[in-house]
């Protein structure tokens, strides 16, 4: 089903997507989706670190849990030293791609607010690397600064972040959306627009459903295992990105076979749940919304292998956006699979009984 926005929901996927929320900065970007989705659950809360979460409660006080988890942080750089010329040294954080980090427009959060800088970029006319890649400790930032007072002035010290200023853009077609953050701020966009779904259709679960927005999974997946810890659900779904193989150059032998517009991409590996991924792909087959398939040999790379091995054990899978351009300011994705993802998880909630259990039985 092809996806028409409201106003409303466009106004929030922009609004989320604009918001810088850099690993360990996630608030801002929080209280907005926090408040998009309160009108359509029933409490809203976050954790020490940020994580935070809405709960809309089943009929039955009893009732078992399921967690929708997707995670809010984005990569970026940090402040690693302030040069006494003005120029700015860097560190990544998280999966920064620094071979395409040059040439580049990068918001920091300074004390004082929002700083603008742009990568140095040496003219090829007078480089000495060619087309090298540049180790992170070349990269330099230049903010119209003369000295480090200057910088400082501006509000700016070490460990302050920032990320690349590239907000969202529509190609040409209407429904392929380019931006850096998609992952994973288009995965916070699906579980608020799966609340959204369910009051506006008057679904009221059998379950508890907690919809999660995580923080710090770029450095580790690190909120989504504080957030399972403390919630202790029966069932858990998570949804990130990834790689879509239908751009140039790509061997499917090697990555598998993912293309934009064809669905959601259900994992199958050891930390994914066959009774989840049964049932997921039964409703998926009986009411006709796309999905695809990938396979992960050990781990997913995703908050899954944080949220199954919480306490006890959480039957927990990982339902994926396909994504092209990873880890750079033009990551694309296609709204067709962002509606598939929402139809797919709200067949699924609706299909949800109080008796069911997904975990092995002998």
């Amino acid at each position: 089903m092809a996806m028409n926005l409201s106003d409303e929901a466009s106004e929030f996927l922009t609004q989320i997507l604009d918001t810088p929320a850099p690993t360990g900065l996630e608030m801002d970007a929080q209280r907005i989706w926090a408040a998009y989705i309160a009108p359509f659950t029933d409490e809203q809360h976050c954790d020490a670190y940020g994580s935070t979460w809405a709960l809309l409660r089943a009929e039955k006080a009893d009732a078992p849990t399921l967690m929708l988890d997707a995670h809010a942080d984005e990569i970026g750089f940090s402040i690693r030293y302030i040069e006494e010329n003005g120029f700015v040294r860097v560190e990544r954080l998280g999966g920064s791609d620094v071979a395409i980090a040059r040439g580049r427009r990068i918001r920091f959060q300074g004390t004082d607010g929002e700083v603008i800088g742009i990568t140095g970029n040496t003219a090829i006319h007078i480089r000495d690397d060619g087309d090298k890649a540049p180790k992170v400790w070349d990269l330099y930032v230049d903010l119209g600064c003369d000295s480090r007072d200057e910088v400082e002035a501006l509000g700016l010290r070490v460990g302050d972040r920032g990320v690349y200023c590239d907000g969202p853009l529509m190609l040409n077609n209407g429904k392929r959306l380019v931006c850096r953050a998609l992952d994973d701020r288009l995965c916070g966009f699906i579980t608020a627009e799966v609340a959204r779904a369910l009051k506006e259709r008057g679904i009221k679960p059998a379950w508890n459903i907690v919809f999660a927005n995580t923080v710090q999974e770029e450095v580790g997946c690190i909120g989504a295992g504080m957030l399972t810890y403390r919630i202790r659900p029966d069932a858990a779904i998570c949804l990130d990105v990834t790689h879509a193989t239908d751009s140039p150059g790509l061997d499917k032998g090697r990555y598998g076979d993912v293309r934009l517009g064809k669905g959601g991409c259900l994992c199958f590996g050891p930390a994914c749940h066959p009774n989840l991924n049964g049932r997921l792909e039964l409703l998926a087959s009986e009411k006709g919304i796309p999905m695809q398939r990938e396979t992960s040999g050990r781990t997913t790379g995703t908050n899954t292998d944080q949220i199954f091995r919480s306490r006890m054990g959480v039957p927990a899978t990982n339902l994926s956006m396909p994504l092209r351009y990873m880890h750079s300011p033009v990551e694309t994705a296609d709204l067709d699979d962002v509606q598939s993802c929402i139809d797919l998880l709200v067949a699924f909630i609706e299909s949800l009984k109080p008796e069911d259990n997904f975990c092995h039985k002998l």
